[in-house]
């Protein structure tokens, strides 16, 4: 990681504190551990328990309310890791992003949603942030959600 300074104080630079977990919505876990990985669950832009924002991304929802979905959806998913391995400095690379945006047909902005997401990692993990990533459109997400996040991490042994 770039710098001195750790994600926790990065993201309070930014005015914001790692949430609790948020708790499973069906029958899951919010993170698994597998060897050196941490595979998050799909994460919602849950705030304070409810929901950020509802609704498509070109019907109700701007793309920037929905960046913003992305970026809370980021903080969850950094919490879910957290929630797996106690200490992200622990975190060696985010490896892979995956954002859905539920969204109308002729929407074709979720690149551009999906660098919520995309943006907070690198600036809570510097360098090791950077991450390969999909940005997916579909037409719905549950609790009408319109974005949803899972991420894949590195960590050290």
């Amino acid at each position: 990681m770039s710098g001195a300074a750790t994600v926790e104080a990065r993201l309070a630079e930014l005015g914001l504190t790692v949430p609790d977990v948020v708790p499973p919505v069906a029958a899951y876990v919010p993170a698994v551990r597998s060897g050196n990985h941490v595979f998050t669950a799909g994460q919602l832009p849950m705030r304070d328990g409810a929901l950020i924002a509802t609704g498509k991304v070109g019907d109700g929802v701007s793309p920037e309310q929905a960046a913003e979905c992305a970026r809370q959806c980021a903080l969850n998913a950094i919490a879910a890791v957290k929630s797996v391995v106690g200490d992200l400095e622990k975190v060696v690379r985010v490896v892979k992003v995956v954002a859905f945006v539920a969204s109308t047909p002729d929407f074709t902005g979720q690149p551009g949603v999906a660098n919520g997401a995309s943006e907070l990692l690198a600036a809570a993990f510097g360098d090791a942030g950077i991450h390969a990533r999909s940005a997916v459109g579909v037409p719905v997400l549950p609790l009408d959600a319109p974005v949803e996040v899972e991420i894949l991490v590195e960590i050290a042994d």
